[in-house]
């Protein structure tokens, strides 16, 4: 595939666009996401892949590819994680403008010249992202029962104080300099950087999404998603009480933290009752369905939970799904949690 798109500039000069992805022992799905970016209308861009010490044949794909198109700029070096990964994109982003792409997933080819015009045609939005196509491992239709994203601000707003999706991060792109100005991504947030990110990029600038499937997002068993399905909820309902905190006009102690504190410590912490009640709250409705979740640290934040007096809804049924993973043993402690709390209440 030749350079499809790129044009003559100055030498020396920076691109429009640097796209950014972070890849840690992903070969199997690597050279199809990136044929989706070389595949781009419009090509001028420079193509920053960071490989964050794989162990597969990783670093051997970007290279070759690196080999053939001069856009991709590969960064090999030890891991690091995620979070450290994205902000050195962003701090070696040569562009004004970032997008963002994952390993695993397949863009659109207007893609970026949808998102570009949409920019240059709003300087009051700072990020734009788009609907996405769910598909399986295969590459497969992908059935989800979730909401499209807002494509407005105001809808993004709303989505903020009454639930609801608010971005696809590999279909974002954003403004460098105001992600930048807000810190890039938050370390304490792992595996929930980027909802950390757009609840605080949402008090200083536009945001919204094209209702357009401009990006095909992979779902497997192997995604961050899925493996950390219980720190990342965990990590998002934090950073919502975060936001909450920032919109009410107090000080946001999530700013300058490295870590997040254990759930009992939440309340000591933000220095307010009841935000340790409320995360519990949050985690357990947020691992209903998630088969990882209810067999590691999740299922006891659950039964703390009701322990304390929380909502019940949904919880008898967690109970039979139990039984169907294979748990017996964690179905009968939740259901004899479940009805000592029915019999004190």
């Amino acid at each position: 595939m030749q350079d499809r798109g790129a044009i003559d500039r100055t030498p020396g000069s920076p691109p429009p666009l640097s796209v950014a992805m972070s890849v840690y022992n992903g070969e199997r799905f690597l050279a199809e996401a990136i044929d989706s970016i070389r595949a781009q209308t419009f090509g001028e861009f420079e193509f920053l892949i960071l490989d964050d010490g794989s162990t597969d044949g990783t670093a051997a794909i970007i290279q070759a590819y690196a080999a053939k198109d001069s856009r991709i700029r590969p960064i090999i070096r030890e891991n690091r994680g995620l979070v450290s990964s994205l902000n050195q994109l962003l701090a070696e982003a040569r562009a004004p403008i970032v997008a963002r792409m994952d390993a695993d997933d397949i863009a659109h080819p207007d893609r970026f010249a949808k998102q570009m015009q949409f920019l240059a045609d709003r300087p009051d939005h700072g990020v734009i992202g788009s609907w996405s196509r769910d598909m399986s491992e295969d590459g497969g239709p992908y059935v989800t029962m979730g909401y499209d994203h807002p494509v407005t601000h105001e809808e993004f707003l709303h989505n903020i104080r009454h639930g609801g999706p608010l971005l696809c991060h590999p279909a974002v792109m954003y403004r460098r300099d105001i992600v930048l100005q807000q810190g890039g991504y938050h370390a304490a947030f792992r595996h929930c950087e980027d909802l950390d990110l757009w609840l605080r990029l949402a008090s200083v600038t536009k945001m919204a999404n094209l209702p357009e499937r401009l990006i095909r997002y992979r779902h497997y068993a192997g995604q961050v998603s899925k493996r950390h399905a219980t720190e990342q909820q965990i990590g998002a309902a934090i950073a919502y009480e975060a936001w909450r905190m920032r919109d009410a006009g107090k000080a946001d102690p999530t700013a300058d933290a490295t870590s997040l504190p254990p759930i009992d410590a939440l309340d000591a912490f933000f220095g307010e009752t009841g935000v340790s009640a409320r995360v519990r709250a949050a985690v357990t409705h947020g691992i209903l369905h998630s088969p990882v979740a209810l067999r590691d640290e999740g299922f006891e934040i659950m039964l703390d939970h009701v322990r304390s007096g929380g909502c019940r809804k949904g919880l008898w049924r967690t109970v039979a799904r139990l039984a169907k993973l294979g748990e017996p043993g964690r179905a009968l402690r939740l259901s004899s949690t479940l009805a000592t709390a029915l019999a004190t209440s």
